[in-house]
């Protein structure tokens, strides 16, 4: 068994793992790079043949995990993509929005050359169309939790609940039969517990070998105010400036929390009511697919979407945005209004429109829900920067910037050092991944120093035999 990491090493995004065992050849993920740093290694070609793998295994449907399989596809990949019934609804949301998105921002940076008479560098064409996602489409296989899915010759799938986003896995794969079985585990992305919409992450008590993320290896989320507290304040503040509240919103998941919240402040008064656009094409379907897998959330959520309250704020106060001149229209209004658009990380799609209109303005508010990768225009203005390159010119941040606390979809550094509790007896190599180097390095040494483990953190393109 060898593993071979060609993604998702000491960063965040672009996560994807070769791994070759039992006469198998798969992938688990295929995601997109979206720090700006790495944007480059989208266009590579994939440097493992895509028409020797047997198949792609997918954690779940965020971009970072899914977004480049339809250029695998492109490339030649023919096998079958496996993943958890809900995955593969929402991946084609994803995937669907994701290319047309990329026509879009093309046209645009196309139009916007011309007018300032400059010439491209790359052509002007996609990392995919339409017509590629839907031939990956094709491939895909759905699958529920704790069902082991055999691939032949000793070599098995199986999907547990990583408590992230709805239809979210780890994956435990099996190779080898008997005495000689293997088991190497992949975390996926680990949700906290104790959160809204999706169940606990599922405890595991052994594996031979343990591919864990990092995400928040190096802090833990403060939860000392409420999420609900932080978000009236931000409203509040932002009304009496009369500027709006922009919030870079994650489609799936974060979306529909966020929602939930500002549903039950303007019900109960505590925020004006105002109008709130979730001008996003995907969260609004995401609603749906949500109301098909009711067995894949918690009770409470259940409950939450068939109530009153939920009802009674869509029809008074959400606005559901789809068309592009909707979109566009909502920067004319006088007036604070709540503004929730794609992509979380501001790497792409409507946010980018909005936060042109309302960075320079010292009376909105930028308010960040989730985690912003190194690079990513998210995390510059996160950070404070004076100035930003927006639409290839310089805009200067005269706009307040905030961060909500608690609303990650990410379990934080206890979330993860606790679920490694659960092993009955210390894996063979723990892996650790899907981290910005310093937080995966930091996590790594303190659980060497906790619990005496193995542990390996791997740069990008390295390979390890595990025998």
């Amino acid at each position: 068994m060898k593993i071979q990491f060609l993604g998702a090493a000491r960063q965040v995004t672009g996560s994807c793992y070769y791994i070759e065992a039992g006469g198998r050849r798969v992938l688990v993920d295929c995601g997109l790079f979206q720090e700006r740093e790495f944007q480059k290694r989208n266009w590579d070609r994939t440097p493992i043949d895509p028409s020797s793998l047997d198949a792609v295994i997918l954690t779940h449907a965020h971009l970072d995990h899914t977004g480049r399989l339809p250029r695998l596809v492109k490339e030649g990949f023919r096998g079958r993509v496996l993943t958890t019934e809900p995955t593969v609804d929402l991946a084609e949301l994803v995937l669907l929005d994701s290319a047309r998105l990329q026509q879009e921002d093309l046209e645009f940076k196309k139009k916007r050359h011309e007018q300032e008479g400059r010439k491209a560098q790359h052509p002007y064409e996609p990392l995919y169309n339409v017509q590629d996602v839907e031939q990956t489409l094709a491939l895909m296989q759905g699958y529920g939790y704790g069902k082991p899915v055999d691939l032949g010759q000793g070599f098995s799938v199986r999907f547990l609940d990583a408590g992230h986003i709805l239809g979210s896995a780890m994956v435990e794969i099996t190779a080898g039969n008997g005495a000689d079985a293997r088991r190497l585990l992949f975390s996926g992305d680990m949700g906290q517990p104790d959160r809204p919409i999706v169940n606990d992450p599922a405890i595991v008590e052994s594996a031979d070998y343990v591919v864990l993320e990092s995400t928040y290896g190096i802090r833990d989320h403060d939860h000392a105010h409420s999420i609900a507290d932080q978000l009236a304040t931000v409203v509040l503040d932002t009304y009496e400036r009369g500027g709006n509240v922009v919030i870079p919103t994650f489609a799936i998941e974060r979306a529909q929390e966020v929602l939930l919240h500002l549903g039950a402040l303007i019900e109960a008064k505590r925020i004006p009511g105002m109008l709130v656009f979730l001008d996003s094409p995907m969260a609004v379907d995401v609603l749906q697919i949500y109301r098909d897998y009711p067995a894949y959330m918690d009770a409470e959520t259940r409950q939450t979407l068939e109530s009153p309250t939920l009802r009674r704020v869509s029809e008074h106060w959400l606005r559901l945005v789809r068309g592009r001149r909707e979109s566009q229209a909502i920067n004319s209004i006088r007036g604070t209004c709540i503004i929730m658009a794609g992509s979380g990380m501001c790497t792409g799609g409507r946010i980018k429109h909005h936060l042109l209109h309302n960075l320079g303005r010292p009376g909105s508010t930028v308010v960040f829900v989730g985690y912003q990768a190194v690079g990513t225009l998210g995390r510059l203005i996160h950070d404070g920067a004076e100035e930003v390159r927006l639409f290839g010119q310089m805009l200067k941040v005269r706009a307040q910037v905030r961060s909500i606390q608690g609303l990650s979809a990410h379990a934080g550094r206890s979330d993860l050092l606790q679920w490694l509790s659960h092993f009955r007896q210390p894996p063979r190599r723990l892996i650790v991944t899907h981290g910005e180097e310093k937080a995966a390095l930091a996590l790594a040494e303190e659980i060497r120093t906790r619990m005496g483990w193995e542990v390996t953190v791997p740069q990008y393109m390295d390979e390890i035999s595990l025998s």
